[in-house]
């Protein structure tokens, strides 16, 4: 775990080498690696690379012009695939980071071999449900102080940006998502701050996609259901190809 030099910007980056395929995990907006991985690096840790970073104006990584577009966050990890990486890998992120893989997926698809993106969203018109005020409390202003490069009062700022960036962005199309050809399963809890259907969409315009609904599970899953959300996980990494008999009366059986 250590600073890189990410095309001119001081990036926390940390790594957990083994001889296997890469794997990239993107924690969620307003996060941080360090909040993500050790909720999800179970089902994984031992048969991927694990690659991460904190985005720019999350976690130890400081702010800059255009850190919280969408876009630009694309940019950012494609960057890092390509500078720190060196290979095409897999992706698995939740919630904005979910949706950076879908975006990386439809720029560089060359780039991408699967994704597991766990409560995302595709567009920013999925009925959000975002709450009402923004509250800033004590122990995010410490998390941040204790982390962050920047001046504390910046944590006002980049909240405020997310908020607002979120009221307008991602503007993935259907179009987009179903050029995405690489194994992607989308994972989302049953109470999740978009509409289920906008899940179901997601999975439906994705020609190798599965899909798994968490029941009893708000957005986090992989800190409320693990033990649910775990299985999932490896069964995808074990048949990623699979997507299941799509006519259940297509042969005579005793289920």
């Amino acid at each position: 775990m250590a600073y890189i030099n990410l095309r001119g910007h001081l990036t926390w980056s940390v790594e957990y080498p083994k001889k296997a395929p890469p794997l990239l995990l993107l924690h969620g907006g307003l996060s941080a690696t360090e909040n993500f991985t050790p909720h999800i690096l179970p089902p994984v840790e031992d048969r991927f690379h694990i690659y991460g970073y904190d985005r720019t104006g999350h976690g130890r990584t400081g702010i800059r012009e255009g850190f919280y577009h969408f876009e630009f966050q694309r940019d950012e990890a494609i960057a890092y695939i390509e500078d720190v990486i060196g290979e095409p890998t897999h992706i698995l992120g939740h919630s904005d980071g979910g949706i950076i893989a879908l975006m990386v997926a439809i720029a560089r698809p060359e780039l991408v071999l699967s994704i597991i993106a766990t409560g995302t969203n595709y567009t920013w018109d999925a009925e959000l449900t975002l709450g009402g005020e923004v509250i800033i409390t004590d122990e995010n202003r410490a998390e941040f102080a204790e982390r962050s490069p920047d001046a504390p009062e910046v944590l006002d700022q980049i909240i405020h940006k997310a908020y607002e960036v979120w009221a307008t962005e991602p503007n993935m199309t259907l179009e987009e998502l179903a050029t995405i050809t690489c194994p992607t399963l989308v994972v989302n809890g049953d109470n999740e701050p978009f509409s289920p259907h906008h899940g179901v969409d997601l999975f439906q315009a994705l020609p190798n996609g599965r899909l798994a609904i968490i029941p009893g599970s708000p957005h986090a899953t992989h800190k409320v259901k693990p033990h649910l959300l775990y299985p999932i996980i490896q069964d995808f990494y074990d048949h990623p190809e699979a997507r299941g008999e799509s006519n259940p009366f297509s042969e005579v059986s005793g289920d």
